[in-house]
């Protein structure tokens, strides 16, 4: 057997030049047409148009009479009804004329000659066929005129927008049956280790229920991959095979586990004989031996084994990976720019990832407290952060006041009057892709990761 090396063959590369190197490799996978009922959640690749007006007639937006505003109030003549869906069912001729009215719904097309509608909360029925308008309107009240919305042949979705809710809308309302999007990857996820044992299995001496696989494959899916292959390896060479199927299989492969310098760490050996490893350590805590490589045409990233590290190096490295192979014009997390309100101890020789709860206090300024001991198996502290503060190598200690760059992760929260942390949407924050500067109170609870 060769001795296990001491020192390791690949220099720490700075954390910015390891993301700029992901950046530059992770290019836009190829492009798809899917029915736009499929497409939530994916990233147009061409412009949506209109094919028509909308709304493409003129429009009632509330239930009463089409009238002629100027009529005035008074008794009015009910010639007619107009419902939405069909065209006005006049009694007389094809238009309303003066002292006439048209009964009419929400969303019913305005009748020829009428140019308002009057609730019908403000008319009183009358005998024979009349109504009583309690008050005038003016021209174009309660009317949606047509192209309100937008106009025949106008942009509704710009190439690069991701399909969410109102788009999802928006592509029905314009009849964009099928759109293009770009392809989802699709990833692999394969944990490494003789300890692992299944969720459900009894612990026997030194064994560890494996939850990188699970955890990492949902991470991928909320980036919005395909997640095609979940498995465990163990650390034995004849187990590597999966390696070579799941780079076959896969645009992404993420494997935890057996990239660090034990001599049962398989891994990154493998890795540097069948494929082109990019880098193989990081000068980041956690996560320094995390490796990036490519085997084939698939984009292979060698995360660490415990399993905060191996779920903050997928947030640093893969998820801004997949979501710029899955055509997302800005794949990073929002970020922010914080300051620390009590002193925090951090890793001198490398930045340091640490994970906070970050909340918005009523007079807009951000605060923060870690989320505790900051051990790299700690899943807690993660399960419990909103944002991930990175702190520079250097002087190892920020004193109060100190400005920190902030990851965010979810939602921030909002503390009342008692200053109790509650959940409001991120982005009622001044929260964008780009730092902001804003304040905050970070807690100091530091431990080892």
């Amino acid at each position: 057997m060769t001795p296990n090396p001491t020192q390791s063959p690949y220099p720490q590369v700075p954390l910015d030049e390891a993301l700029a190197r992901v950046a530059a490799r992770a290019g836009r996978l190829p492009v798809e047409r899917v029915p736009f009922e499929q497409s939530e959640g994916r990233i147009l690749a061409v412009d949506v148009c209109a094919r028509e007006a909308m709304p493409p007639f003129a429009a009632s937006s509330r239930d009463g009479y089409a009238v002629i505003a100027s009529d005035g109030a008074g008794s009015r003549r009910i010639v007619g009804d107009a419902v939405a869906g069909a065209a006005a069912a006049m009694r007389d001729g094809t238009a309303i004329r003066s002292g006439e009215v048209t009964r009419i719904t929400t969303g019913a097309p305005l009748p020829a000659g009428a140019d308002a509608v009057l609730m019908i909360e403000d008319t009183e029925p009358a005998a024979d066929g009349h109504v009583v308008l309690l008050r005038g309107v003016a021209s174009g009240e309660n009317v949606r005129p047509v192209g309100q919305d937008y106009e025949a042949d106008a942009v509704l979705l710009s190439a690069g927008t991701r399909v969410g809710v109102a788009a999802l809308g928006l592509l029905a309302s314009s009849g964009a049956v099928e759109v293009d999007v770009y392809r989802r990857p699709r990833v692999a996820v394969l944990s490494t280790g003789d300890e692992l044992v299944e969720p459900g299995e009894a612990l026997a001496p030194g064994q560890i229920r494996d939850s990188n696989r699970f955890a990492l494959a949902a991470a991928a899916r909320e980036a919005g991959a395909e997640v095609v292959r979940v498995s465990s390896i163990r650390d034995e060479e004849d187990q590597l095979d999966a390696l070579r199927g799941a780079s076959e299989e896969a645009d992404v492969v993420l494997t935890s586990g057996g990239v660090s310098m034990g001599h049962r760490d398989l891994v990154k050996p493998w890795l540097a004989s069948h494929g082109e490893i990019e880098f193989g350590r990081v000068r980041v805590k956690p996560g320094k031996p995390v490796t990036f490589a490519r085997v084939g045409n698939a984009l292979f990233f060698g995360l660490p084994g415990f399993p905060v590290s191996a779920l903050v190096a997928f947030e640093l490295f893969a998820r801004p990976a997949l979501r710029a192979m899955a055509g997302d014009p800005r794949p990073e997390r929002p970020r922010v720019v914080v300051r620390l309100a009590h002193a925090l101890d951090h890793a001198q020789d490398r930045d340091e990832i640490v994970r906070a709860f970050a909340w918005q206090a009523a007079d807009g300024t951000l605060h923060a407290r870690t989320t505790g001991f900051q051990g790299s198996g700690r899943l807690l502290s993660l399960h419990e952060a909103n944002v991930l503060l990175r702190m520079p190598a250097g002087a190892g200690h920020a004193e109060q006041g100190a400005s920190a760059l902030a990851w965010v992760l979810a939602p921030l929260g909002r503390a009342d009057d008692g200053g109790t942390p509650r959940t409001v949407a991120a982005d009622k924050a001044e929260v964008h892709e780009g730092a902001v500067e804003t304040s905050a109170v970070v807690a100091h609870a530091h431990g080892d990761a």
